[in-house]
């Protein structure tokens, strides 16, 4: 399962709540459900941040999370 998304700083609190809350309950679901959960949330200052890392300046995160959830896939099947 790959989980792509991006979440934005805002003024209030939210983000650090949002941000810790997605990524503990993304390994949750993965060790209850037995299978490889790939994060590939974005946790950004600005949404010029999100653009970037979503493909122009800094790479291609959701590419990125993919290829990590083919490699476990492999190392799923091998074990």
């Amino acid at each position: 399962m790959i989980c792509l998304g991006a979440l934005l700083r805002g003024e209030t609190p939210h983000f650090d709540y949002l941000s810790s809350t997605v990524t503990k309950e993304l390994g949750a679901i993965g060790l209850e459900a037995g299978i490889p959960v790939i994060n590939g949330v974005l946790t950004c200052n600005t949404m010029e941040q999100a653009v970037d890392r979503a493909g122009l300046k800094t790479g291609n995160k959701g590419f990125d999370a993919s290829v990590s959830a083919i490699e476990m896939i492999q190392l799923v099947k091998q074990l």
